[in-house]
């Protein structure tokens, strides 16, 4: 089977920790542009599979392709460098910069020690600072100290910071734990703006959100895909309501 269609072909993954797999022989396929959402209860392996896709932790078996080129040996810095960001649960913002500082910062030129010194504050940059305040938007707070944005803006702050690196694949933790109705609204807009040309995958236990934005959905059940199709199909499966969305 070529895998040339696809962003991302994970197949036959699987990772044990001490006897327990994790992930087993899981096989994932993520079209250009689609905006998956990986659902699952507590312990299915859903971080565990970024972490395997983002190179924070090695598989013990199995092939991860992004763009037909494979990820599973690389070491981290070579997976973002190849055009895959990933945002943790908790956001890792420079809180004591400004907003514009904490992206500029994140263009790829700017990267390490030396890099930063060096740094030029051109045009490009400016651009690119601009383009993506807007997109998350911060465009009105370029100035603020990160530390003053409210909890969703934060979030959206860290996004964006990933936004700098014009990824080809996202991949977002539970990306509205914590926020307002209001600003779990904004960013289920703000999703569906930066899905358009690249691919997203999406962890998030609320189902209302789930159903705004995926274009499909994945259960994960014990380190295994249980579902897979749209929220319509997978939330009529049998297997999903007893093992995830019955409780």
């Amino acid at each position: 089977m070529s895998n040339t269609d696809f962003v991302l072909a994970v197949e036959d993954l699987t990772v044990s920790f001490d006897g327990f797999k994790a992930i087993d022989a899981l096989t994932l396929y993520v079209d250009k542009n689609e905006l998956r959402v990986i659902i699952g209860p507590n312990g299915a392996g859903k971080t565990t599979l970024l972490d395997l896709i983002c190179g924070k932790t090695r598989a013990s078996a199995g092939s991860i392709k992004f763009k037909n080129a494979e990820m599973s040996r690389l070491p981290e810095y070579q997976i973002v460098r190849s055009g895959i960001g990933r945002k943790f649960q908790t956001p890792s913002i420079y809180e004591n910069l400004s907003v514009f500082q904490n992206l500029e910062v994140s263009f790829p030129r700017g990267r390490g020690v030396f890099g930063a010194l060096a740094f030029k504050r051109d045009d490009e940059v400016r651009d690119a600072v601009q383009s993506v305040a807007a997109e998350i938007g911060l465009a009105d707070q370029l100035q603020l100290e990160a530390g003053l944005l409210s909890h969703g803006q934060k979030q959206w702050l860290e996004i964006g910071m990933l936004l700098m690196q014009d990824p080809e694949l996202l991949m977002l933790d539970e990306p509205i734990a914590g926020m307002s109705v209001r600003e779990r609204e904004l960013t289920a807009e703000l999703l569906k703006r930066i899905c358009k040309g690249r691919s997203m995958i999406v962890i998030e236990h609320d189902m209302e959100f789930v159903k705004q934005i995926a274009h499909k959905v994945t259960v994960m059940h014990q380190g295994k895909i249980l579902a897979e199709g749209s929220m319509e199909q997978v939330q009529a499966d049998p297997r999903v309501i007893d093992v995830y969305l019955g409780h």
